[in-house]
């Protein structure tokens, strides 16, 4: 939780509570149903909630703003930045409804009135988003078709629409292979941890 506020000194008491929270609660929940794996689990924070904040280093998005979270499993990114973002509402969707029980049941616990969950693949869903965010889900070439329809287009963002994904290790093939411009962060850019060496950032405007 430290690195949190580290890197987020200006969260309010309410968001501190609510990551504060999530460590408990992904650990009773993980017990019971892996969504982490059970040796990585004492690196929630740094692995998961700091690493899905990566995106709230990167961008803020309008007040308002609508953002699926593509292949949420347990809840990442979505949940870490549905409590950063509180005025944001975020549609998370995954295949395994075991893995979006917990998310949901993370939310509950913590008041998050900002998050809706939908079991089933992307192309059920034919909601309109200003921003798609994945972690690790897929190759970049294989998501963006995925996800095009299902951007909305509305620019009300200092960053145009798009997609933005999460990402680790050598990327130049699947990123040539998007026939895209895609903007390449390093999230060490933004967090000194050595976890964070070789991830990255992808921003793809669609």
């Amino acid at each position: 939780m430290e690195e949190i506020i580290r890197y987020f000194p200006e969260l309010t008491q309410t968001q501190r509570e609510r990551f504060a929270a999530l460590g408990t609660l992904y650990s009773d929940w993980n017990a019971k149903i892996n969504v982490i794996s059970r040796k990585d689990i004492d690196n929630l924070y740094v692995h998961h909630v700091l690493h899905s904040l990566a995106i709230a280093k990167f961008m803020t998005p309008a007040s308002g703003s609508r953002l699926l979270d593509m292949g949420c499993g347990g809840g990442f990114p979505g949940i870490p930045l549905a409590i950063m973002w509180p005025d944001c509402h975020f549609h998370l969707i995954d295949r395994i409804g075991k893995k979006l029980r917990v998310a949901q049941a993370v939310a509950d616990a913590i008041g998050l009135t900002n998050v809706s969950i939908q079991h089933g693949d992307i192309g059920e869903c034919r909601e309109k988003f200003d921003f798609v965010v994945s972690r690790a889900v897929m190759t970049l070439d294989q998501l963006v078709p995925l996800v095009t329809k299902n951007i909305a287009h509305n620019d009300r963002s200092t960053l145009p629409d798009g997609l933005i994904c999460l990402k680790g290790g050598d990327l130049k093939t699947e990123i040539d292979a998007t026939r895209r411009p895609v903007l390449e962060v390093p999230v060490s850019d933004w967090f000194d941890e050595e976890y964070f060496s070789a991830k990255k950032l992808l921003y793809v405007r669609i």
